[in-house]
């Protein structure tokens, strides 16, 4: 007996979200959330990272999860120069004791206007699993 095979159908299960042609802005699959870039709204980088992560917080209620159970984020600034405005409100925001793994770095976003992005991957709280 080879034991159990772990690609039954229960592990391979796949849940997509707000799905278009393009992207699905939530996927769930073996007890982790993956959520497609978010960004915010607002004239400064403090502003849009505010909107940005309460966007994060949204979907991650919907996907059964929450802020405390992020497991890697990647953050996205247009210009680094923004890095501690940005450490701010994301410091404020990460549920002490609690921070995920995270990179940051500069890219050129897909609009002018924009100032930061985010990408988070998460636990499902127990549960809530599907």
């Amino acid at each position: 007996d080879a034991g159990p095979n772990p690609m039954t159908e229960e592990n391979t299960m796949i849940e997509r979200i707000h799905t278009n042609a393009r992207m699905s802005r939530i996927v769930k699959h073996n007890g982790t959330v993956y959520l497609c870039g978010q960004v915010g709204s607002g004239a400064t980088v403090a502003e849009q990272t505010r909107d940005c992560l309460s966007r994060v917080d949204a979907l991650l209620e919907e996907a059964g999860s929450s802020k405390a159970h992020i497991l890697q984020a990647i953050v996205w600034l247009a210009h680094m120069s923004d890095f501690d405005e940005m450490n701010e409100v994301w410091d404020a925001w990460v549920p002490e004791g609690q921070a995920p793994a995270r990179a940051c770095g500069e890219a050129r976003l897909a609009g002018s206007d924009l100032l930061v992005e985010v990408i988070v991957t998460a636990a499902i709280a127990e549960g809530n699993k599907i």
